[in-house]
C-alpha cells in the first residue's frame, strides 16, 4: 500500500538500498534514489522507469550536508512532498580494534551515524509539515552480536537504534513513525570482497532458516514498515536476520 507515497531511499544505487527502491517503485510509490554513486543512482532509477515506476536520481555523500539538502530540495520540487525516508547508506569496514586509527572511527560515525542524523534532520520537517511520515533506519543484527573486527562499526549501528527510539519517544505525537531493521547476512555483490566459503557455513549454522538472505528479504521489511500496515508501531526493531538472534 505504497501508492503515491514519495520515499527517500538512502544508498539506492545497490545491495538493500536498490532492491528497496525497485520494490517501492513496483507498488506505485514515488521515489527518490540518493546515493554517491550518481552513476549507480542513475542506473536504478532507468530501471524503475523501464518498468514504467516514477523515480528520481540525486547524487549526495552522507557526510556532506549541502549535497543532502539539495537533494531533499529536489524531492520536494519534483514531488511536493516526502512521505518515508529509509535510511539504508552506510559502511562497514572491518579492522581489530587496537588498529582502528580516530579518523577511520571518524569516518564511520560520520557515514553511518551522523549521515543519518543530517538527513533525517533535513527530511522530518516536511513530514511533519504534512501531518505525518515514516522513518526507517537501517542498523544491523552485529549490534545484538558484537562480533570481533567491528568494533567501530558496532557502535554506530547502536547508535541508529537508540537514535530510533528517541525519534519515535519525541515525535510519536506529531504522527511520526520511527522504526528500526537489523540485517542479518545479507547475500550482496558488496559482501562477496569479505565473505569466505567457510563464513557462508558459518552464517548457515547460526540461522534457524538454512538459506542467504538476500537484498529483497530487508526491502519487503521496509515496505511494511513505511506503509499503512504498520501504522500501530514505532519505536521497534524488527530482527531481518533468517532467526540468527532470538530476542
Amino acid at each position: 500500500m505504497l501508492h503515491n507515497k514519495v520515499a527517500i531511499i538512502t544508498g539506492a544505487a545497490a545491495g538493500i538500498g536498490e532492491a528497496t527502491a525497485l520494490l517501492f517503485a513496483e507498488r506505485r510509490a514515488k521515489v527518490v534514489v540518493l546515493d554517491r554513486d550518481a552513476a549507480g543512482a542513475a542506473q536504478s532509477v532507468q530501471r524503475i522507469s523501464a518498468a514504467g515506476g516514477e523515480a528520481l536520481a540525486c547524487a549526495a555523500d552522507m557526510r556532506d550536508h549541502a549535497s543532502l539538502a539539495a537533494a531533499v530540495a529536489a524531492a520536494i520540487a519534483r514531488f511536493g512532498r516526502i512521505d518515508a525516508l529509509i535510511n539504508n547508506a552506510g559502511i562497514y569496514p572491518r579492522k581489530p580494534f587496537l588498529e582502528v586509527t580516530e579518523a577511520e572511527w571518524d569516518q564511520m560515525h560520520d557515514i553511518n551515524l551522523k549521515g543519518l542524523f543530517r538527513i533525517t534532520q533535513l527530511a522530518l520537517p516536511h513530514m511533519l509539515a504534512a501531518g505525518g511520515g515514516k522513518i526507517v533506519n537501517i542498523s544491523s543484527v552485529t549490534f545484538f552480536l558484537g562480533p570481533p573486527l567491528m568494533s567501530h562499526y558496532v557502535a554506530s549501528k547502536g547508535g541508529v537504534v537508540g537514535l530510533t527510539r528517541a525519534l519515535a519517544k519525541e515525535f510519536g505525537e506529531r504522527n511520526i513513525h520511527v522504526n528500526c531493521i537489523t540485517p542479518g547476512a545479507i547475500q550482496t555483490e558488496s559482501e562477496k570482497h569479505f565473505v569466505s566459503a567457510e563464513q557462508e557455513r558459518d552464517f548457515l549454522n547460526g540461522q534457524c532458516l538454512k538459506r542467504r538472505l538476500q537484498p529483497i528479504d530487508v526491502a519487503r521489511v521496509c515496505a511494511f514498515l513505511a506503509g499503512p500496515e504498520s501504522d500501530g508501531m514505532t519505536g521497534q526493531t524488527l530482527n531481518v536476520d533468517a532467526g540468527w538472534v532470538l530476542y
